[in-house]
């Protein structure tokens, strides 16, 4: 598998699943190729298919098999036809990206998972494989201008990061250098607001650290007295109280934060739409800018519609930037009769009436 793109569909999220009395011959087969018994596994889905030529869960099934044998172009035949034959359907779009990210055709699988985002806004996976695509298609621009000027620092800073960001996985370079190496591809790619890096420009840190600096200068050798007796006030009775109060607040905030994204979870796994739309503060930041009506009356018919949802918050990570501030990031793991997905998020949070609630949801 490309080490570029690493999430391919496994399961087909069907409306018109398959009767039941094909699910356990599908089954079997499924369990077959997961055993590695490949040859065998694609011999008896050739044999369903010849009986349900037009059955999608058959097709996509045989286009995971064709993709575990490394026949990778007869995978692609596969599950572009299914795309063409069900184009409401997102994974085989997502499976298709995978494929042509394999063969470093990298604008092919930009556009096939635009068009696997366009059926499901929400589909966390493509919108991963997309910004995957999104760095390697900036790392090869930054490659050219180089080759272009070569004496361009900016271009050689950029594509180093690039090259890190590629190298070590998006989440673990977001987790190394958070800001500048996402929104360096961000940049370059101009692209997207599910990455959700939406913070002040990378020069930003470098001009933070010389005012830091300069602070202690400007109090000036004029006044040595003045300066002492300032900073042994406020130095006696900080040690000890105050800071152990402070973290202790912090503690507490960040199990609250924790908490209430659990809920959160929890409402939704429920299918209580109204428990789960209480977690969104009044100025929530809609996905892609519609209406609160109009998002509300779509994630209602997204909850209502599966028979059953499962959804678990994995890794927590609690990031407090003021008082009533903060954000919690995890990667959410999505599961309902029609569809498995696992992918990071970040939900910015405020503070209304000592609650916490979602300002904004981010898809990194």
């Amino acid at each position: 598998m490309h080490s570029l793109l690493r999430r391919i569909a496994l399961a087909l999220s069907l409306a018109l699943a398959a009767a039941a009395v094909h699910a356990d011959e599908l089954q079997d087969i499924n369990r077959m190729m997961r055993q590695g018994q490949l040859q065998q596994s694609l011999e008896r889905i050739d044999k369903f298919l010849a009986g349900k030529p037009r059955d999608a869960q058959g097709r996509f099934l045989k286009g995971l098999i064709l993709t575990e044998m490394n026949r990778s172009n007869e995978a692609i035949q596969v599950f572009q036809k299914l795309s063409e034959d069900y184009p409401e359907l997102p994974e085989p779009y997502n499976n298709l990206a995978v494929l042509y990210a394999a063969q470093g055709q990298y604008e092919k699988a930009r556009i096939a998972l635009e068009a696997s985002i366009r059926t499901h806004p929400s589909y966390a996976t493509a919108h991963e494989n997309l910004g995957d695509i999104y760095a390697k298609l900036a790392s090869q621009a930054y490659d050219k201008a180089l080759q272009l000027d070569s004496s361009n620092t900016g271009a050689k800073t950029k594509l180093a990061m690039i090259g890190e960001l590629i190298s070590n996985g998006s989440r673990a370079a977001r987790g190394a250098a958070p800001a500048e190496p996402a929104r360096t591809a961000q940049a370059a790619a101009t692209s997207t607001a599910d990455s959700g890096k939406t913070g002040a420009a990378a020069s930003a840190k470098p001009a933070a650290e010389p005012k830091a600096a300069a602070t202690p200068k400007t109090g000036a050798e004029p006044k040595p007295a003045e300066t002492k007796t300032a900073e042994r006030k406020p130095a006696e009775p900080k040690p000890t109280q105050p800071p152990a109060k402070a973290s202790a607040a912090a503690e507490g905030e960040s199990e609250a934060l924790v908490k209430t994204v659990r809920g959160w979870a929890s409402a939704w796994s429920r299918k209580d739409v109204a428990g789960y739309l209480a977690h969104y503060a009044k100025d929530f930041k809609t996905p892609k800018g519609e209406s609160r009506a109009d998002w509300e009356k779509a994630r209602t018919l997204r909850i209502s519609a599966p028979k059953k949802i499962e959804v678990e918050v994995e890794s927590p990570k609690v990031s407090i930037s003021g008082e009533n501030a903060a954000s919690v990031s995890f990667r959410q793991v999505y599961r309902s009769d029609r569809i498995k997905a696992a992918g990071t998020k970040t939900l910015v949070m405020v503070k209304a009436n000592g609650k916490w609630l979602i300002h904004e949801e981010r898809v990194n």
